[in-house]
């Protein structure tokens, strides 16, 4: 085949073939082996995933899936399209060669693609992390050409190449962006944590690697009174005791857990009037993302700064209850609180994320829809969720919110009947779920649920309780004030 670039780009290659680079021999090759089939890749997001926490993490995952994404389109599509030889290799220094030489085309570059895509998917999820990682994707990149193995055409078409895969994957699966805080809120400034009186739960979240949430709040605010709840504590108990040495000093409840251990602590901390701290200590700590607070760090100078915000507080009131119980993100009937139940037999044994996928297939094979009266009509369901104000993203359980102070309820309900579960399977993977017949949404201020049956159960934050006879569903706008990012 005809070479179709012009002769720039071999003189190119020549002249970075044919002058010295200081410094660059010893480190430029080794840096090109390493990213042999996405090993260095791999490794970096290893380490971002250890110590960036969940940005990290997240940025760590879109960058593998942008790589995977151009890797693929390199070797399937690109290395086929132009047949083009590997550049000759007399005016390189041998120094600089690699020892194993590729026996594959030559454009596009692949290592390149591979770079680009990993560091352009991480800085669409964090500015910082992609700063961190450019300049290596970038010495990957320019050491193709340095070790003779490609020309500079074959790196510049395969960098296009990863940052477009890049863009594809944010396409298909946008960056989820911090929802808007609420109005401001006044929230007492708590130099060092004086005030400040929390309860960690312990038995929420992963095990620790190096350090308890407990310690490292410690460690942040110092002054602040930090009380550890274990298995054999009582939770709301610790909670009302902290609220009520929290309100004798003019300070703040502060509550370290998953959802379901804020979601009581919100509680006590309605009752009592006081701000809540929330630091990130569950699995998935969804309210503490939603209020940019991914780390202890973070939330210890939200609490030093005094910054705050006024947040719904969504409250479910069963007939035969003693009162309203408050949720922040969820409440469901139906399939998720059935999931719930399975994961969580589940997960101590293979970890939360297999289980997960495993209670997910078992509830499709064996969940049945569950009979209710949604505001007085009959409906059989195979799901209800009501969100603590609307939710972006689609799905029947979604994830991140628009809003924290909307005053809405975010309702979505998966009907039942003949094959609901097969039309909703092929709905929600064929991306058309918001507009298959058996997926109905709606935001409504109050929502009222009455459930004939027994044996039925609801979830609220994650946590699973048998459901009452009857349930109202409603809001208390803006009752909660939280410290936030």
């Amino acid at each position: 085949m005809t070479y179709p670039w012009k002769d720039w780009d071999r003189d190119l290659f020549a002249a970075v073939a044919g002058r010295h680079w200081p410094g660059a021999e010893p480190v430029l090759p080794r840096l090109s082996r390493a990213a042999n089939h996405g090993r260095l890749w791999f490794g970096v997001a290893a380490g971002m995933a250890v110590v960036g926490g969940m940005s990290g993490r997240k940025a760590a995952l879109r960058g593998l899936g942008s790589l995977a994404l151009a890797s693929l389109t390199v070797n399937t599509v690109g290395k086929g399209a132009v047949r083009r030889a590997r550049p000759l290799l007399e005016a390189v220094p041998v120094v600089r060669q690699l020892r194993r030489q590729p026996v594959t085309t030559s454009f596009p570059s692949g290592h390149s693609a591979s770079a680009a895509a990993f560091a352009a998917g991480v800085a669409s999820q964090s500015g910082a992390w992609g700063a961190a990682v450019a300049p290596v994707a970038a010495s990957v990149a320019f050491s193709r050409v340095y070790t003779g193995v490609h020309y500079p055409s074959d790196v510049l078409a395969g960098a296009a190449l990863g940052v477009g895969a890049a863009l594809a994957v944010r396409a298909l699966l946008p960056v989820q962006r911090r929802p808007e805080p609420g109005p401001s809120a006044h929230a007492p400034r708590l130099p060092g944590g004086r005030g400040l009186h929390v309860v960690a739960n312990t038995a929420s979240g992963p095990p620790p690697l190096l350090s308890t949430p407990a310690q490292r709040i410690s460690a942040a605010l110092p002054e602040a009174a930090v009380a550890e709840c274990t298995e054999d504590d009582d939770l709301a108990e610790l909670l009302e005791l902290a609220a009520q040495s929290a309100a004798q000093e003019g300070g703040a409840l502060g509550v370290c857990g998953g959802d379901g251990t804020v979601r009581e602590a919100a509680a006590v901390a309605l009752r009592h009037r006081l701000p809540l701290a929330v630091f990130p200590g569950g699995t998935r700590n969804h309210f503490a993302a939603d209020l940019g607070l991914l780390s202890v760090e973070l939330a210890a100078g939200a609490v030093e700064a005094g910054r705050a915000s006024h947040v719904d507080v969504a409250r479910s009131t069963g007939t035969d209850s003693d009162g309203a119980v408050p949720f922040l993100n969820t409440f469901s009937i139906g399939a998720y609180p059935d999931l719930v139940r399975v994961r969580e037999r589940w997960s101590r044994r293979v970890g939360s994320w297999p289980a997960s996928v495993l209670a997910a297939v078992h509830v499709l094979r064996t969940c049945e829809p569950v009979e209710v009266v949604v505001n007085g009509r009959p409906r059989s369901v195979w799901l209800l969720f009501a969100g603590n104000c609307r939710y972006s993203s689609w799905g029947p359980a979604p994830v991140r919110r628009r809003d924290l102070a909307d005053g809405l309820l975010d309702v979505r309900i998966v009907d039942g009947g003949p094959f609901a579960r097969t039309r909703m399977l092929g709905a929600a993977l064929t991306g058309v779920l918001t507009s298959s017949p058996v997926y109905t949404t709606a935001s409504v201020p109050r929502l009222r649920v009455r459930v004939p049956g027994e044996g039925v159960h609801l979830a609220c934050d994650g946590e699973v309780a048998a459901a009452p006879g009857e349930v109202l569903l409603d809001k208390v706008p803006g009752g909660l004030v939280v410290y936030r990012a």
